[in-house]
């Protein structure tokens, strides 16, 4: 059975919207790993716990997001390769970035479990939170290793188009980790510990499916691990190409680590809010980033394929899917705030707090939806660099800037949460500047206008 799917024909939004959908299932259902535990750590444990567990999100994304940014190289590659129908550029693709992922992954388990007291200190991570901040990163980086090797192998399957079957395995392993975060705290009785055990166990099984599917599979993408190893010149074309997305998610979690520190200065009650509007943001930009991934697939293909006229045209209808999504859905999320804050606390200082917040981010999430869109696009030419310099000015330099300033003035929550859409807004001038007036497309592009 063929389980690939070539973009470079038919109807552009049919091609974008059918690979799109399973790509958001699938993210939603990885995102419940974390937000299953901060439902059952705030109803169970408590405020505090739930405070230590939201407050480690800024390292775990940090780490993990540097590796998988720097694996975008191999997704690019490797759907060039596809669209241009290069075989054994996919097989080799392919195996060169399992051998990634592996490397990968078990720096970062060891990384994450060493540097956890000294990253959450870094944070000024508030006392009363720090012990148990410190247990539940130590055991989550401890799985760390599966989460890589998985999220390198969907990539894999998103660059041949197939971005269904992931979607199958991460079904499993979140419903799963309900059952284990239900079983380990209220069962067991085991707090932190319990919900970063059930994590990594579903992760594991998340893991070890995709793995013996790619094993088995019939299709251009088949994996042998036998041939698992560094194919010629592919590491470091991959790492030119990945790298600098790497960088950029970097940066952007380290900006976050400041924002994090910052609220951290308004107390374990401010830090709960706060980790309750990040586990619903998690949700929210899902789609947006899905949206981002098929058009860099999308653009990948066809760039293989020599069809650049679909890629500009695939890049405007992304912007219009994801625009739609952010309208309609932070609509909602506005209307029923309070509702949906309640999830994840009871306690009404928390809700209030977490409403504060998302009403910073919500009527502005549009421009997020276009950025990703645009950067996606460009990242899918290759032009992974440019794309990284408009997130490292706008995300991180220009963020924390304005954060640094706004805190000198005054010590004030809405000064920091409102660098959040300024941000955007400066990257999303930055991106359209650059689509307009740069030169993104392969120089082949531009050679055959002359």
């Amino acid at each position: 059975m063929r389980e690939q799917k070539t973009m470079t024909g038919g109807s552009i939004w049919k091609n974008i919207l059918f690979f799109s959908i399973p790509l958001i299932l699938g993210n939603l259902f990885q995102q419940l790993y974390n937000t299953v535990d901060s439902i059952i750590v705030g109803n169970y444990i408590g405020s505090e716990a739930l405070a230590a567990v939201g407050g480690s999100g800024s390292i775990i994304n940090l780490l993990v997001g540097f590796c998988i940014g720097a694996s975008a190289g191999a997704g690019v590659v490797l759907s060039q390769f596809f669209g241009a129908r290069n075989k054994e550029g996919v097989k080799e693709a392919v195996h060169t970035t399992l051998a990634i992922a592996v490397c990968a992954g078990a720096v970062v388990s060891v990384a994450g479990m060493m540097l956890a007291p000294v990253m959450l200190k870094a944070m000024g991570t508030p006392a009363e939170v720090f012990s148990m901040a410190v247990s539940y990163l130590r055991v989550f980086f401890g799985g760390m290793l599966f989460s890589v090797i998985y999220n390198m192998s969907a990539g894999i399957l998103n660059a041949v188009g197939n971005s269904k079957r992931s979607l199958i395995y991460l079904m499993i392993a979140a419903v799963s980790n309900i059952f284990l975060d239900l079983l380990f705290v209220i069962v067991f009785d085991m707090g932190v510990i319990g919900v970063a055990l059930a994590t990594d166990i579903s992760q594991l099984l998340s893991c070890v499916f995709i793995i013996i599917f790619l094993v088995r599979s019939k299709d251009i993408y088949r994996l042998k691990l036998k041939e698992i190893r560094f194919y010629k010149n592919l590491p470091g074309r991959i790492l030119k190409i990945g790298l600098p997305t790497g960088v950029q998610n970097i940066v952007i979690s380290l900006s976050n680590v400041v924002v994090q520190s910052s609220v951290n200065s308004f107390g374990p009650v401010a830090m709960a809010g706060f980790a309750a509007y990040v586990k619903i943001d998690g949700f929210n930009i899902l789609p947006v980033l899905s949206f981002s991934m098929a058009a860099t697939t999308f653009t990948g293909q066809n760039v293989g394929a020599g069809k650049y006229d679909r890629v500009k045209k695939g890049m405007k209808v992304s912007v219009g899917m994801t625009v739609l999504y952010t309208v309609v859905m932070c609509s909602i999320l506005m209307v029923f705030a309070p509702e949906v804050m309640r999830v994840f606390s009871k306690q009404e200082e928390v809700v209030s707090y977490g409403v504060y917040i998302l009403k910073f981010f919500c009527p502005f999430y549009w421009m997020v939806g276009i950025l990703n869109v645009l950067t996606g696009t460009i990242r899918g030419t290759g032009k992974t660099l440019q794309a990284m310099f408009i997130f490292l000015f706008s995300m991180c330099i220009f963020r924390v800037f304005w954060i640094w300033g706004t805190m000198r003035i005054s010590h004030e929550l809405a000064g920091v949460m409102l660098g959040y859409p300024v941000s955007w807004a400066v990257g999303l001038v930055l991106a359209l500047l650059y689509v307009w007036k740069g030169k993104w497309m392969p120089k082949s592009y531009y050679e055959n206008r002359s």
